[in-house]
């Protein structure tokens, strides 16, 4: 019976799950795309909800107006969720028409980074809004009722089975709809041909708006009437986004119905599996139902993997252009000069932006190697990362291998994990990696990062300070002289050791065969290039970038812990170095400087105090523009006559 109980108390996560897979679903059906900002859109008007019913007041999401605007002195229930779910509406249809209609035609990738920005800018700004309450401090008292219903031995809140009955229901109205309703006839025949849809009378744009509204009332649904039950946070209600893909996956991100079942499926074996890890002694205390999306969505995509699109389609050929690298070396020299006297010139401040945003640089061009020249969208970058930070910390404190024997074998760690993430890659690219590589980003933090004997706890791991031949080349130091210009040194030389390397790299044999995969997968096996090869010779170059970046970032950080290489920080990573230009070294250097916590922000603070609280949010909106008008990048603009 204690079994039954769990399974069925999962009935309220897994209805979560199978309402936000179902908006998918439909936002998939009428515009080809998986908006992984669909989780956080349901989480901001949520968010906005139970504020307004608390205060009366309607927090707008958008920079430049007012934060807030007072309706009523204090909303019904009724009235409150009405004014949601309109402000989600209105929402869905805006971020359809002012972002992806625009995308309709636009590659893969630049529909990733847009549905990325859209994200980091929803975080953001909820950080901005609710910063004087927060989600912790709202009153979540939810419209379900959420007495115990009590059945023999089994005891369950009833909101449990409101939600399971909720989903079902909306599941059978969208069901019927879409068979025998004008705008379901309409959104097959726009997802079947859109083109041939606009011969015939109808407006795939009003089709598009509808669904996206709809999409966008279901997520904010979900999160509305599941809060209680999940609590509000911004960071992990927002990446509900992984389990709802894996629900919709199976259905091939067309059926409601497959996305129903598979939702509560995973919703209740994750509670079943909670509940064994309380009487199994012998499972480890991590977080092994976050593994169940990561199986799911892997097994999809092995079985199907050309659901979402096609390998040998032509749309991945339109990347951004790729430099033709003449100019690397200079800029290498520059860059690395400027970052040399700026180190032995300016203060403490300056001299830690420039350890961050050179760290930064690194890890963007993890991303440059294995999207900008090969196309594989990973946003598993900073797990990578953080795999070789622990490894290197294990092997220095418990086995006493010295500095630089220990990062170098963390590093060849990160390698390693960097090859069995990238194995989904032999069968599928483009969106469906981004969504592989995204489940197994969360599975590493839930699974690998909760065990405390390799990553020392929530207290997190002690850094032995690197020293070689009695040389100090630690941070640590006191007052102003703190970071250590030794230790800036060493970052800024590998920064310039890792962009010299990428860039011999790309200008080789082994680059110009990753191009030729990158721009047709067909096309380069049939002229002779081992696709497999190319793909697991990117990815370990990328994971010893990661690895790199990750070791210096926790010799930075001196007490390293998973909070320095939580996903967001991957998706932030991709997201900046697509900004700044995902195809050079030189768009890794502006990725650099974009870091939260690097020149940038510095920069910022010394114009403005609190000006970089701005930072993530104005970062977000850049993004979704670049993904639109300037799919180069920043440094693309001024390198057109340069490309390849």
């Amino acid at each position: 019976m204690n079994h039954l109980t769990f399974l069925i108390l999962g009935l309220g996560s897994g209805a979560v799950i199978a309402l936000l897979a179902i908006g998918v679903v439909v936002s998939h059906r009428a515009s080809r795309v998986v908006n992984f900002g669909h989780a956080a859109i349901g989480m901001y008007v949520a968010m906005a909800y139970y504020e307004l019913r608390a205060t009366g007041e309607l927090v707008l999401p958008i920079l430049g107006l007012p934060a807030r605007v007072t309706l009523v002195s204090r909303p019904t229930v009724a009235t409150a969720l009405v004014i949601a779910l309109a402000v989600a509406a209105l929402l869905g249809a805006l971020i359809y028409l002012l972002i992806f209609r625009l995308l309709r035609d636009a590659p893969p990738l630049a529909r990733v980074v847009a549905s990325l920005g859209l994200l980091l800018y929803l975080i953001a700004i909820v950080g901005l809004r609710f910063q004087n309450t927060g989600a912790a401090a709202l009153v979540l008292e939810g419209p379900l009722p959420d007495r115990l219903i009590t059945t023999g031995s089994l005891r369950v809140p009833a909101d449990r089975y409101w939600l399971a009955v909720v989903a079902v229901v909306l599941t059978l109205i969208l069901s019927a709809g879409y068979r025998w309703t004008r705008l379901g006839l309409s959104t097959r025949a726009v997802a079947d041909n859109e083109r041939g849809s606009v011969l015939v009378g109808i407006s795939p744009t009003a089709v598009g708006v509808l669904n996206w509204m709809l999409a966008a009332v279901l997520a904010a649904l979900a999160i509305i009437l599941a809060a209680p039950i999940i609590r509000l946070d911004p960071s992990t209600t927002s990446l509900l986004i992984v389990p709802a893909i894996a629900a919709a996956l199976p259905g091939r991100l067309d059926s409601l119905w497959v996305a129903l079942f598979a939702g509560l499926a995973i919703g209740m074996m994750q509670s079943e599996l909670l509940n064994l890890q309380r009487e199994w002694d012998w499972l480890p205390d991590i977080g092994l139902q976050q593994g169940v999306p990561f199986l799911v969505i892997l097994l999809s995509l092995w079985l199907r993997g050309g659901v979402i699109p096609g390998r040998g389609e032509t749309s991945f050929a339109r990347l951004p252009a790729v430099p033709n690298g003449n100019r690397d070396l200079l800029i290498t020299a520059v860059v690395l000069a400027a970052g040399l006297v700026a180190t032995f010139t300016l203060g403490s401040e300056w001299r830690t932006a420039i350890i961050v945003s050179a760290i930064a640089t690194i890890m963007a061009l993890s991303v440059v190697v294995l999207t900008g020249f090969v196309g594989q969208i990973s946003l598993a970058i900073y797990a990578i990362a953080g795999i070789a930070a622990f490894a290197m910390v294990r092997f220095s404190a418990d086995w006493s291998i010295p500095f630089p024997l220990a990062p170098l074998l963390g590093i060849l760690v990160a390698v390693i994990a960097g090859q069995v993430a990238t194995l989904p890659a032999i069968r599928v690219r483009g969106l469906n990696l981004a969504i592989a590589t995204l489940a197994a980003a969360v599975a590493v933090e839930e699974l690998v990062f909760k065990l405390g004997w390799f990553t020392g706890g929530l207290a997190g791991s002690t850094v032995t300070s690197p020293s070689l031949f009695g040389w100090d080349l630690g941070i640590s130091a006191i007052g102003d002289a703190f970071p250590r210009r030794t230790f800036g040194v060493l970052v800024l030389v590998m920064m310039g050791v890792a962009m010299i390397a990428v860039s011999r790299i790309r200008t080789g044999v082994v680059g110009r065969r990753w191009l030729a995969v990158r721009s047709n997968e067909r096309a380069a096996a049939a002229a002779g290039v081992n696709v497999v090869q190319a793909k697991l010779t990117a990815a370990a170059v990328s994971s010893a970038l990661a690895g790199l970046g990750g070791v210096l970032l926790a010799y930075q950080r001196q007490i390293v812990s998973v909070s320095s290489f939580i996903v967001f920080a991957s998706l932030v990573a991709v997201a900046l170095a697509y900004l700044a230009g995902i195809t050079s070294p030189l768009g890794a250097v502006f990725a650099g400087v974009l870091a939260a916590g690097g020149i940038l922000t510095v920069g910022l603070n010394q114009l403005s105090d609190g000006a970089s609280d701005y930072q993530f949010a104005v970062s977000g909106l850049f993004l979704i523009v670049a993904a639109i008008r300037v799919p180069q990048g920043l440094t693309g603009v001024f390198t057109r006559k340069s490309t390849v």
